[in-house]
């Protein structure tokens, strides 16, 4: 079924609303692309509490803690808890911490990312190496092909390689992760996303930034991050809703409207201010298609 064009159409727009009691927002693309926040997406988040709407920001973007987006959200005027965002960092901190439960001393994780993923694995206890460590914020030398090989680089207690959006990937820190790997390291990503809305444009995502890893090492790493439903599942655990009576928001359909999809929620609304175009899922054989679209976010205000 072709998805519903709601721009424009108030009638549609408030049938629309009137099916959902909560509201999965993506926020990059979405409510805002780097630091420029969309136009009317303020006012339609303060339309949607005032219908009494429960609102959850689940974000692929790990480079933030879930109190950094707090501040982005303060920082832009709009109102949010620290409760209310969701993040794949968070989402793969808690895999960690509670599904995985992984013992000392192999209970430790070399972290592929940025500070975000820090701060969330800090806050279930989950021990960390890599990540924002300047020490590795460097060339790689001679001497560390040879430490690495023979272990004296690497962290005898690390059990987990965690990859994420990484501003300051290298090859010594690539190196490392793969030898991790190869050590007999658990491979996860926070997510896979191949690019990055920001700024009015796109650039390289941590799917993009982890591929050298991918290829080298050969094997996929367990994504937490949307589409997986292990997100899912935790975002409903948290939350305690009706799927049937949840929508998801975003701009790219193989990663925000699949995971609404794959979650079988009761509808999935496309975006066009991020990645994904109407042409896409407009097209006869288009494999992900959201049950409605509009142009901004702001058109939901009719």
């Amino acid at each position: 079924m072709a998805p519903k064009f709601l721009t424009g159409d108030k009638a549609g727009i408030d049938d629309f609303l009137n099916k959902f009691d909560v509201f999965l927002f993506d926020c990059d693309g979405v409510l805002w692309s780097g630091d420029h926040l969309f136009e009317g997406t303020k006012e339609t988040i303060e339309m949607l509490r005032s219908k009494g709407k429960q609102l959850v920001f689940v974000t692929n973007n790990s480079t933030k803690s879930r109190a950094d987006y707090k501040k982005k959200f303060d920082s832009m005027g709009i109102p949010c808890k620290v409760e209310e965002v969701f993040g794949s960092a968070y989402s793969a901190a808690i895999y960690i911490a509670r599904i995985l439960k992984l013992e000392a001393p192999k209970n430790k994780v070399f972290v592929l990312g940025e500070s975000g993923i820090e701060a969330e694995l800090a806050s279930e206890n989950v021990p960390y190496c890599g990540g924002t460590d300047p020490n590795l914020r460097r060339e790689m030398k001679p001497e560390d092909f040879t430490n690495i090989a023979n272990g004296s680089a690497l962290d005898p207690d690390v059990g987990v390689v965690l990859a994420g959006l990484d501003f300051n990937v290298n090859y010594l820190k690539l190196s490392m992760a793969y030898h991790y790997l190869r050590r007999g390291a658990v491979f996860l990503a926070t997510n896979t996303d191949s690019t990055l809305p920001n700024s009015h444009t796109l650039f390289p995502g941590a799917g993009s930034v982890g591929a050298p890893l991918v290829k080298a090492w050969g094997k996929e790493p367990l994504a937490l991050g949307k589409p997986s439903q292990a997100m899912m599942d935790a975002v409903e655990g948290k939350f305690q809703f009706d799927r049937s009576r949840v929508c998801m928001i975003g701009d790219r359909l193989n990663t925000d409207i699949q995971f609404g999809i794959e979650g079988k929620l009761g509808g999935t609304l496309a975006v066009l201010t991020g990645v994904s175009k109407k042409e896409e899922f407009l097209a006869e054989d288009a494999p992900v298609v959201p049950s409605a679209y509009v142009n901004k976010l702001g058109d939901l205000l009719g």
